[in-house]
């Protein structure tokens, strides 16, 4: 259950509009909200002045615009590395779902240009959700889920029923990519068949897709895109070292993860929910 929820705005991207988008399920609408800016750390106190007042009119503005309830929304105003400050704000409040900008940006160029949201994807063990600078949100009507036999999937399914059963009219998309032979009737595919039964039972419109492929990520994305999903929720296990949890893991950065390929290439927001690794 989504009861917390951290929105880092750099006052650019389409973060606003996604929070917006998820404020009209009614099961999100009493969520408490907390609204961070950070302000860069390495510059001049004339620059930090300027910075800080610029950055409590972002703050300002962007609960005005969102129309939030005085009573449910906090502003933080930070200064320092924003990919760190994000990361320790969700733990400090305990946020349930970190929602930030992203430039889609590929692994490697990820790690050149010092970008925030895949150090936090990287770091946090928070639920992140991802939206892309360049594509447009929409009302979040069909939610699809990306599944397989891990524990990560069936945590992304419990999110994805725990939102579509709350849409009026919602459909759920469930997606099964195997790289062996795919079932060519989706209501034969067991993994599907069980999920599909789950949703079913809450009284939730289900669509069934299977495909198969080696390359699960492009697999996965096309299947969103057939679809027109409004939003993509994959699992994603905790993906932090377990010796050194502060450091990058450079392997995996540089690795061909399915949720590093589809958090880049998918035309939707993408929700990673979180399991521990």
């Amino acid at each position: 259950m989504i009861q917390k929820i951290l929105l880092a705005d750099s006052g650019t991207g389409n973060s606003e509009e996604m929070l917006k988008q998820l404020l009209e399920i009614p099961a999100l609408k009493q969520a408490s909200i907390s609204i961070l800016h950070v302000v860069p750390g390495q510059i001049s106190p004339e620059q930090l002045t300027q910075k800080w007042e610029e950055g409590g009119k972002l703050l300002a503005t962007a609960v005005q615009s969102l129309k939030l309830d005085p009573t449910k929304v906090s502003t933080i105003l930070r200064q320092g590395d924003p990919k760190t400050v994000v990361c320790q704000v969700a733990e400090e409040i305990n946020t349930d779902l970190i929602i930030m900008g992203s430039r889609g940006l590929k692994r490697l160029q990820s790690i050149l240009q010092n970008s925030v949201s895949q150090y936090v994807f990287q770091l946090s063990s928070k639920p992140m959700l991802l939206v892309r600078d360049d594509i447009y949100v929409k009302r979040l009507n069909r939610i699809m889920v990306a599944l397989d036999k891990s524990e990560a999937a069936q945590e992304a399914l419990k999110q994805a029923i725990a939102l579509a059963r709350d849409i009026s009219g919602g459909q759920l998309l469930l997606a099964h990519v195997t790289s062996g032979p795919a079932a060519s009737n989706p209501e034969e595919d067991p993994i599907l068949q069980a999920a599909a039964k789950t949703a079913r039972q809450q009284g939730i419109e289900v669509k069934l897709f299977t495909a198969s492929s080696n390359k699960a990520g492009e697999a996965i994305c096309a299947i969103a895109a057939e679809a027109n999903a409004d939003l993509l929720i994959l699992g994603s296990p905790d993906r932090r070292p377990t010796i050194a949890k502060g450091l990058p893991d450079l392997d995996r950065l540089l690795g061909g993860s399915i949720s590093d390929y589809v958090r880049v290439y998918a035309d939707c927001p993408v929700l990673l929910t979180r399991t521990a690794a």
